[in-house]
Protein backbone atom coordinates (compact mmCIF):
# COMPACT_ATOMS: atom_id res chain seq x y z
CA UNK A 1 0.00 0.00 0.00
CA UNK A 2 1.25 3.51 -0.80
CA UNK A 3 -0.05 6.91 0.13
CA UNK A 4 -0.70 7.94 -3.46
CA UNK A 5 -3.97 5.99 -3.14
CA UNK A 6 -5.17 8.43 -0.48
CA UNK A 7 -6.50 11.95 -0.66
CA UNK A 8 -4.95 14.61 1.53
CA UNK A 9 -7.87 14.38 3.96
CA UNK A 10 -7.61 10.58 4.13
CA UNK A 11 -3.89 10.84 4.77
CA UNK A 12 -4.33 13.31 7.63
CA UNK A 13 -7.15 11.30 9.19
CA UNK A 14 -5.11 8.09 8.99
CA UNK A 15 -2.17 9.82 10.67
CA UNK A 16 -4.45 11.06 13.43
CA UNK A 17 -5.94 7.60 13.97
CA UNK A 18 -2.49 5.96 14.16
CA UNK A 19 -1.12 8.56 16.57
CA UNK A 20 -4.24 8.47 18.76
CA UNK A 21 -4.25 4.69 18.96
CA UNK A 22 -0.51 4.57 19.70
CA UNK A 23 -0.97 7.06 22.52
CA UNK A 24 -4.13 5.64 24.10
CA UNK A 25 -4.24 1.95 23.06
CA UNK A 26 -7.99 2.56 22.50
CA UNK A 27 -9.81 2.53 19.14
CA UNK A 28 -10.07 6.07 17.80
CA UNK A 29 -13.53 7.57 17.27
CA UNK A 30 -14.50 10.33 14.86
CA UNK A 31 -15.11 12.89 17.62
CA UNK A 32 -11.66 12.32 19.07
CA UNK A 33 -10.07 12.64 15.64
CA UNK A 34 -12.06 15.81 14.89
CA UNK A 35 -10.58 17.42 18.00
CA UNK A 36 -7.09 16.06 17.46
CA UNK A 37 -6.55 16.56 13.74
CA UNK A 38 -7.80 20.17 13.47
CA UNK A 39 -8.95 19.51 9.94
CA UNK A 40 -11.73 22.02 10.26
CA UNK A 41 -14.40 19.50 9.28
CA UNK A 42 -17.19 17.89 11.25
CA UNK A 43 -17.04 14.59 13.09
CA UNK A 44 -19.54 13.24 10.54
CA UNK A 45 -17.17 14.05 7.68
CA UNK A 46 -14.30 12.38 9.51
CA UNK A 47 -16.52 9.37 10.20
CA UNK A 48 -17.15 9.04 6.47
CA UNK A 49 -13.42 9.39 5.74
CA UNK A 50 -12.62 6.71 8.30
CA UNK A 51 -15.17 4.47 6.64
CA UNK A 52 -13.45 5.02 3.29
CA UNK A 53 -10.08 4.16 4.89
CA UNK A 54 -11.60 0.98 6.26
CA UNK A 55 -12.86 0.04 2.80
CA UNK A 56 -9.35 0.55 1.43
CA UNK A 57 -7.84 -1.71 4.10
CA UNK A 58 -6.06 0.89 6.22
CA UNK A 59 -8.34 0.71 9.28
CA UNK A 60 -10.53 -1.92 10.88
CA UNK A 61 -13.51 -1.68 13.17
CA UNK A 62 -13.41 -3.80 16.36
CA UNK A 63 -16.86 -5.23 17.07
CA UNK A 64 -16.88 -4.01 20.65
CA UNK A 65 -16.06 -0.40 19.84
CA UNK A 66 -17.34 2.47 17.76
CA UNK A 67 -13.75 3.54 17.05
CA UNK A 68 -11.25 2.22 14.54
CA UNK A 69 -7.76 0.74 14.74
CA UNK A 70 -4.97 0.82 12.12
CA UNK A 71 -4.29 -2.35 10.12
CA UNK A 72 -0.77 -3.43 9.18
CA UNK A 73 -1.31 -1.61 5.87
CA UNK A 74 -2.36 1.50 7.77
CA UNK A 75 0.81 1.43 9.83
CA UNK A 76 2.86 0.80 6.69
CA UNK A 77 1.38 3.82 4.91
CA UNK A 78 2.01 5.94 8.01
CA UNK A 79 5.64 4.75 8.34
CA UNK A 80 6.37 5.23 4.64
CA UNK A 81 5.24 8.84 4.89
CA UNK A 82 7.43 9.39 7.97
CA UNK A 83 10.56 8.07 6.29
CA UNK A 84 9.87 9.87 2.99
CA UNK A 85 9.22 13.18 4.70
CA UNK A 86 12.39 12.98 6.82
CA UNK A 87 14.66 11.64 4.09
CA UNK A 88 15.64 8.81 6.40
CA UNK A 89 14.74 8.79 10.08
CA UNK A 90 14.68 12.43 11.10
CA UNK A 91 17.06 14.44 13.26
CA UNK A 92 19.08 13.52 16.30
CA UNK A 93 16.74 12.25 19.06
CA UNK A 94 16.75 14.03 22.42
CA UNK A 95 17.93 10.81 24.08
CA UNK A 96 21.09 10.66 21.93
CA UNK A 97 23.31 11.85 24.79
CA UNK A 98 22.08 9.09 27.08
CA UNK A 99 22.79 6.42 24.46
CA UNK A 100 26.23 7.83 23.67
CA UNK A 101 27.25 7.97 27.35
CA UNK A 102 26.08 4.40 28.00
CA UNK A 103 27.92 2.99 24.99
CA UNK A 104 31.07 4.95 25.76
CA UNK A 105 31.13 3.44 29.27
CA UNK A 106 31.55 -0.06 27.85
CA UNK A 107 34.84 -1.78 27.19
CA UNK A 108 35.71 -1.66 23.48
CA UNK A 109 34.35 -5.14 22.81
CA UNK A 110 31.47 -5.85 20.45
CA UNK A 111 29.51 -8.07 22.84
CA UNK A 112 29.41 -5.53 25.67
CA UNK A 113 28.53 -2.63 23.40
CA UNK A 114 25.68 -4.52 21.72
CA UNK A 115 24.29 -5.83 25.00
CA UNK A 116 24.31 -2.28 26.38
CA UNK A 117 22.71 -0.85 23.21
CA UNK A 118 19.86 -3.40 23.29
CA UNK A 119 19.22 -2.67 26.96
CA UNK A 120 19.26 1.12 26.57
CA UNK A 121 17.01 1.02 23.51
CA UNK A 122 14.54 -1.16 25.39
CA UNK A 123 14.37 1.29 28.29
CA UNK A 124 14.07 4.39 26.10
CA UNK A 125 11.44 2.94 23.75
CA UNK A 126 9.58 0.68 26.22
CA UNK A 127 9.94 -2.11 23.66
CA UNK A 128 12.23 -5.15 23.56
CA UNK A 129 15.74 -4.18 22.49
CA UNK A 130 17.43 -6.67 20.13
CA UNK A 131 20.94 -6.90 18.72
CA UNK A 132 22.64 -9.37 16.40
CA UNK A 133 26.37 -9.89 16.63
CA UNK A 134 28.19 -9.56 13.33
CA UNK A 135 29.31 -12.55 11.34
CA UNK A 136 32.87 -13.19 12.43
CA UNK A 137 33.94 -14.85 9.18
CA UNK A 138 35.22 -11.46 8.01
CA UNK A 139 36.69 -10.51 11.41
CA UNK A 140 40.43 -9.93 11.41
CA UNK A 141 42.56 -12.10 13.67
CA UNK A 142 44.57 -9.69 15.80
CA UNK A 143 46.52 -12.31 17.76
CA UNK A 144 46.20 -15.77 19.23
CA UNK A 145 47.46 -17.40 22.37
CA UNK A 146 48.05 -21.06 23.18
CA UNK A 147 47.88 -22.06 26.83
CA UNK A 148 48.73 -25.60 27.99
CA UNK A 149 45.75 -27.04 29.85
CA UNK A 150 45.30 -30.15 31.96
CA UNK A 151 46.37 -33.41 30.31
CA UNK A 152 46.07 -33.66 26.55
CA UNK A 153 44.45 -30.27 25.84
CA UNK A 154 45.64 -26.82 24.79
CA UNK A 155 43.49 -23.69 25.14
CA UNK A 156 43.37 -21.57 21.98
CA UNK A 157 42.46 -17.90 22.62
CA UNK A 158 41.62 -15.81 19.54
CA UNK A 159 41.53 -12.03 19.87
CA UNK A 160 39.73 -10.41 16.95
CA UNK A 161 39.94 -6.83 15.73
CA UNK A 162 37.31 -4.86 17.63
CA UNK A 163 37.78 -6.69 20.92
CA UNK A 164 35.92 -9.97 20.44
CA UNK A 165 37.57 -12.98 22.08
CA UNK A 166 36.95 -16.65 21.24
CA UNK A 167 38.30 -19.57 23.26
CA UNK A 168 38.53 -23.15 21.98
CA UNK A 169 40.04 -26.26 23.55
CA UNK A 170 42.35 -28.16 21.19
CA UNK A 171 42.71 -31.89 21.84
CA UNK A 172 46.21 -33.33 21.41
CA UNK A 173 47.39 -36.94 21.58
CA UNK A 174 49.85 -36.40 24.43
CA UNK A 175 51.15 -33.70 26.73
CA UNK A 176 53.12 -31.09 24.77
CA UNK A 177 55.92 -29.16 26.45
CA UNK A 178 55.11 -25.52 27.23
CA UNK A 179 58.11 -24.28 25.22
CA UNK A 180 56.79 -26.12 22.14
CA UNK A 181 53.34 -24.62 22.67
CA UNK A 182 54.92 -21.15 22.86
CA UNK A 183 56.92 -21.81 19.67
CA UNK A 184 53.76 -22.90 17.77
CA UNK A 185 51.91 -19.80 19.00
CA UNK A 186 54.74 -17.62 17.64
CA UNK A 187 54.60 -19.36 14.25
CA UNK A 188 50.83 -19.05 14.03
CA UNK A 189 50.87 -15.36 14.93
CA UNK A 190 53.60 -14.62 12.38
CA UNK A 191 51.65 -16.29 9.57
CA UNK A 192 48.00 -15.66 10.45
CA UNK A 193 47.69 -12.37 12.35
CA UNK A 194 45.87 -9.70 10.37
CA UNK A 195 43.91 -12.17 8.22
CA UNK A 196 40.12 -12.61 8.20
CA UNK A 197 38.97 -15.87 9.80
CA UNK A 198 37.52 -16.90 6.44
CA UNK A 199 40.99 -16.68 4.87
CA UNK A 200 42.65 -18.39 7.83
CA UNK A 201 40.39 -21.41 7.34
CA UNK A 202 40.92 -21.51 3.59
CA UNK A 203 44.70 -21.08 3.50
CA UNK A 204 45.98 -22.65 6.74
CA UNK A 205 47.69 -25.61 5.03
CA UNK A 206 49.44 -23.39 2.49
CA UNK A 207 50.63 -20.90 5.11
CA UNK A 208 52.03 -23.62 7.38
CA UNK A 209 53.51 -25.77 4.63
CA UNK A 210 57.17 -25.21 5.58
CA UNK A 211 56.62 -24.53 9.30
CA UNK A 212 56.72 -28.15 10.49
CA UNK A 213 60.51 -28.18 10.15
CA UNK A 214 60.67 -26.54 13.57
CA UNK A 215 61.71 -29.30 15.99
CA UNK A 216 58.89 -30.67 18.13
CA UNK A 217 56.17 -28.52 16.57
CA UNK A 218 54.95 -31.03 13.97
CA UNK A 219 52.16 -32.64 15.95
CA UNK A 220 50.49 -29.41 17.09
CA UNK A 221 50.90 -27.66 13.73
CA UNK A 222 49.38 -30.66 11.93
CA UNK A 223 46.36 -30.44 14.22
CA UNK A 224 45.84 -26.82 13.16
CA UNK A 225 46.14 -27.74 9.50
CA UNK A 226 43.70 -30.66 9.79
CA UNK A 227 41.18 -28.88 12.03
CA UNK A 228 41.37 -25.30 10.76
CA UNK A 229 37.74 -25.36 9.59
CA UNK A 230 36.51 -26.17 13.09
CA UNK A 231 39.03 -24.19 15.13
CA UNK A 232 38.55 -20.93 13.21
CA UNK A 233 34.86 -21.21 12.42
CA UNK A 234 32.51 -18.35 13.40
CA UNK A 235 30.19 -20.56 15.44
CA UNK A 236 28.48 -17.65 17.16
CA UNK A 237 27.44 -15.92 13.94
CA UNK A 238 23.97 -14.50 14.28
CA UNK A 239 23.89 -14.65 18.09
CA UNK A 240 21.02 -12.52 19.38
CA UNK A 241 21.11 -10.39 22.51
CA UNK A 242 17.90 -9.10 24.10
CA UNK A 243 17.08 -6.30 26.49
CA UNK A 244 14.53 -6.80 29.25
CA UNK A 245 11.12 -8.13 28.18
CA UNK A 246 9.50 -6.78 31.34
CA UNK A 247 8.57 -3.36 29.91
CA UNK A 248 7.05 -5.03 26.87
CA UNK A 249 5.02 -7.42 29.03
CA UNK A 250 3.35 -4.45 30.71
CA UNK A 251 1.86 -3.17 27.46
CA UNK A 252 -1.89 -3.77 26.96
CA UNK A 253 -1.30 -6.00 23.92
CA UNK A 254 0.07 -8.67 26.25
CA UNK A 255 -2.73 -8.61 28.83
CA UNK A 256 -4.18 -11.95 27.70
CA UNK A 257 -2.56 -15.30 28.38
CA UNK A 258 -2.39 -16.11 24.66
CA UNK A 259 -0.60 -12.88 23.80
CA UNK A 260 1.78 -13.30 26.72
CA UNK A 261 2.63 -16.79 25.49
CA UNK A 262 3.48 -15.37 22.08
CA UNK A 263 5.87 -12.92 23.76
CA UNK A 264 7.51 -15.64 25.87
CA UNK A 265 7.86 -17.86 22.80
CA UNK A 266 9.55 -15.01 20.98
CA UNK A 267 12.13 -14.49 23.74
CA UNK A 268 12.83 -18.22 23.96
CA UNK A 269 13.06 -18.85 20.21
CA UNK A 270 16.29 -16.99 19.54
CA UNK A 271 16.53 -18.83 16.21
CA UNK A 272 13.41 -17.04 14.95
CA UNK A 273 14.85 -13.64 15.79
CA UNK A 274 18.30 -14.62 14.54
CA UNK A 275 16.88 -15.57 11.14
CA UNK A 276 14.95 -12.30 10.89
CA UNK A 277 17.92 -10.19 11.96
CA UNK A 278 20.52 -11.97 9.82
CA UNK A 279 18.62 -10.99 6.66
CA UNK A 280 19.04 -7.33 7.66
CA UNK A 281 22.81 -7.26 8.27
CA UNK A 282 23.51 -4.84 5.40
CA UNK A 283 20.00 -3.52 4.79
CA UNK A 284 20.25 -0.13 6.54
CA UNK A 285 17.08 1.05 8.26
CA UNK A 286 14.32 -1.59 8.02
CA UNK A 287 10.78 -1.68 9.43
CA UNK A 288 8.74 -4.88 9.13
CA UNK A 289 5.16 -4.70 10.37
CA UNK A 290 2.94 -7.60 11.43
CA UNK A 291 1.97 -9.80 8.51
CA UNK A 292 4.91 -8.53 6.44
CA UNK A 293 7.18 -10.95 8.34
CA UNK A 294 8.15 -14.17 6.58
CA UNK A 295 7.80 -16.11 9.84
CA UNK A 296 4.22 -16.28 11.22
CA UNK A 297 5.67 -16.35 14.76
CA UNK A 298 6.38 -12.64 14.28
CA UNK A 299 3.02 -11.61 12.84
CA UNK A 300 1.90 -9.88 16.05
CA UNK A 301 5.03 -7.72 16.15
CA UNK A 302 6.83 -4.87 14.44
CA UNK A 303 10.60 -5.12 14.09
CA UNK A 304 12.53 -1.87 13.60
CA UNK A 305 16.24 -2.34 12.92
CA UNK A 306 19.25 -0.57 11.47
CA UNK A 307 22.53 -2.15 10.43
CA UNK A 308 25.84 -1.00 11.89
CA UNK A 309 29.31 -1.46 10.48
CA UNK A 310 32.80 -1.53 11.92
CA UNK A 311 35.47 -2.20 9.33
CA UNK A 312 34.63 -5.52 7.66
CA UNK A 313 32.03 -6.44 10.30
CA UNK A 314 28.33 -5.63 10.09
CA UNK A 315 25.39 -6.47 12.34
CA UNK A 316 21.97 -5.27 13.42
CA UNK A 317 20.51 -3.26 16.31
CA UNK A 318 16.84 -2.47 16.92
CA UNK A 319 13.66 -3.11 18.84
CA UNK A 320 10.68 -5.43 18.53
CA UNK A 321 7.26 -4.73 19.95
CA UNK A 322 3.54 -4.74 19.15
CA UNK A 323 2.49 -3.09 15.91
CA UNK A 324 1.11 -0.25 18.06
CA UNK A 325 4.31 1.65 18.72
CA UNK A 326 5.51 5.30 18.49
CA UNK A 327 7.16 4.82 15.12
CA UNK A 328 8.65 8.28 14.67
CA UNK A 329 10.49 8.18 18.01
CA UNK A 330 11.62 4.56 17.65
CA UNK A 331 12.87 4.92 14.08
CA UNK A 332 14.98 7.94 15.08
CA UNK A 333 16.41 6.19 18.16
CA UNK A 334 17.27 2.96 16.34
CA UNK A 335 18.83 4.72 13.38
CA UNK A 336 20.93 6.99 15.58
CA UNK A 337 22.04 4.12 17.83
CA UNK A 338 23.30 2.13 14.85
CA UNK A 339 25.53 5.03 13.86
CA UNK A 340 26.79 5.47 17.42
CA UNK A 341 27.69 1.76 17.59
CA UNK A 342 29.77 2.10 14.44
CA UNK A 343 31.54 5.16 15.89
CA UNK A 344 32.24 3.49 19.24
CA UNK A 345 33.58 0.31 17.64
CA UNK A 346 35.85 2.31 15.35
Amino acid sequence: MIYEELSERERLVLEAVVETYVETAEPAGSRTIAKRSRLGVSAATIRNTMSDLEDKGYLFHPHTSAGRVPTDSGYRAYVDTLTRASGRAGGVPSEAGTIRDELASQRPAIEGILRCAASVLGVLTQELGVAAKPSLSDALLERLELIPAAGDRVLLVLTLRGGSVKTIFVDVRSTIASEVVAKVALILNERLAGLPLREVRATMAERLRDAASERGTEELLNIFVQEAEDLFQSSDDGDVMLGSARVLAEQPEFASNEQMRSLLTLTERRDVLAAALTRRADAGLTITIGSEHRDPNLNAFTLVTASYRSGPLSGVIGVIGPTRMPYEKIIALVDHTSRLIGDVLQ
